[in-house]
C-alpha cells in the first residue's frame, strides 16, 4: 500500500505537468551503514528501500522504513538502535526528496555521476543535502548508487558519554538500487 502512494505521488507530477515522462521505481533496493568507533564496528542494512524518479522533471523520492533494518552485532543494539537513537515508532521513515542537478544522458549502457539536492529527514530532522550519486544506465532499468555520511548530531540523534566510544559521530551510509521502467506516457 505504501508503495502505491508512491507510485501515486510520482505519477501526479508527472501528469500536472502534462509532458512525456518515463518514470522508474522500485521497491527492494538496499541502505547499508556502518558504525566504525574506537571500540566497535556496527554495521545493519535494509533491502526494503523504495524509490522513484521522474524524468520529467528530475525528481527523486527514496523512503527506508527504519523498522526494516537488520544485521547488528546482537539483538540487543537492534533494539537499542530503534527505541534509543532512530526512535522508531515515533519516526518510522527515513526520506531523501531531491532534484538531480545535472542534465541527464540517458544512453543505455553508460554511467553518470550527478548530484542530488534536497532533503533528507532522519529521526524527524530535515537537512538541505547534496549528494554524489552514479547512475548506470541499462534498457528499461536504471541502477543507482551512493555513498554519503551522515553526521548524528545534524539529525539530533544523541548517544550518552557512557557508550560514545562504541557509536561513531558519523555514520556511513550505502545505497544501492535498481529501479525499473513502469510508465511511459
Amino acid at each position: 500500500m505504501k508503495y502505491l502512494f508512491l507510485v501515486f505521488f510520482v505519477l501526479i507530477q508527472c501528469f500536472a505537468i502534462g509532458q512525456q515522462s518515463v518514470v522508474f521505481t522500485t521497491e527492494n533496493g538496499s541502505v547499508d551503514f556502518v558504525s566504525d568507533a574506537p571500540l566497535e564496528l556496527i554495521k545493519a542494512g535494509s533491502s526494503s528501500l523504495k524509490g522513484a524518479l521522474d524524468t520529467t522533471n528530475n525528481a527523486v523520492l527514496f523512503i527506508i522504513e527504519n523498522r526494516t533494518f537488520h544485521g547488528f552485532n546482537s539483538p540487543l543494539q537492534q533494539e537499542h538502535f530503534h527505541e534509543n537513537y532512530m526512535e522508531s515508532k515515533k519516526y518510522p521513515k527515513s526520506i531523501f526528496r531531491a532534484r538531480i542537478i545535472e542534465p541527464l544522458q540517458w544512453k543505455s549502457g553508460t554511467t553518470q555521476n550527478i548530484r542530488a539536492k534536497g532533503i533528507l529527514d532522519i529521526h524527524g530532522i530535515e537537512q538541505e543535502r547534496i549528494l554524489d550519486v552514479t547512475l548506470q544506465y541499462l534498457e528499461n532499468q536504471l541502477n543507482v548508487t551512493a555513498s554519503f555520511e551522515v553526521a548524528l548530531d545534524d539529525h539530533k540523534i544523541r548517544i550518552p558519554k557512557v557508550v560514545s566510544k562504541k557509536i561513531a559521530p558519523l555514520i556511513r551510509v550505502n545505497i544501492n538500487a535498481e529501479l525499473k521502467m513502469i510508465t511511459k506516457n
